[in-house]
């Protein structure tokens, strides 16, 4: 399984960015994708992650009302919509798969096998 991401760039605080990850499977039954980001010199923590059968759908507080997580099945991609980014947000941002991950730990990156190679993003202050 290999994830392809991309979409990232700079942009102003206020502003908006849509970031995706195409992932190479052929069937996505019982896999949850998640989005984890890293910014310099601090630990890599969950964004946001979406169950593929149920398009349920789990975020971090931080992004909680601005983030949205989506999945298009015939394109094989998983989206991420950033609205009202802020410079906090800058990281690079990565995309990651499993299957039979519990809800519990679809916050926890242990608990994915398959991750892509990231991509940045940059808000200006």
């Amino acid at each position: 399984v290999r994830l392809q991401a991309s979409g990232g760039g700079l942009v102003q605080a206020g502003g908006s960015l849509r970031i995706l990850c195409v992932i190479s499977e052929d069937t996505f039954s019982g896999y949850v994708v998640g989005w984890f980001r890293q910014a310099p010199g601090k630990e890599r923590e969950f964004v946001a992650g979406i169950r593929w059968n149920s398009r349920h759908t789990l975020y971090e507080d931080s992004v909680k009302g601005r983030f949205t997580i989506s999945r298009d099945n015939a394109r094989n991609t998983v989206y991420l919509q950033m609205n009202n980014l802020r410079p906090e947000d800058t990281a690079v941002y990565y995309c990651a798969a499993s299957r039979g991950v519990i809800y519990s730990s679809i916050g926890d990156s242990r608990a994915y096998s398959y991750w892509g190679q990231g991509t940045q993003v940059t808000v200006s202050s």
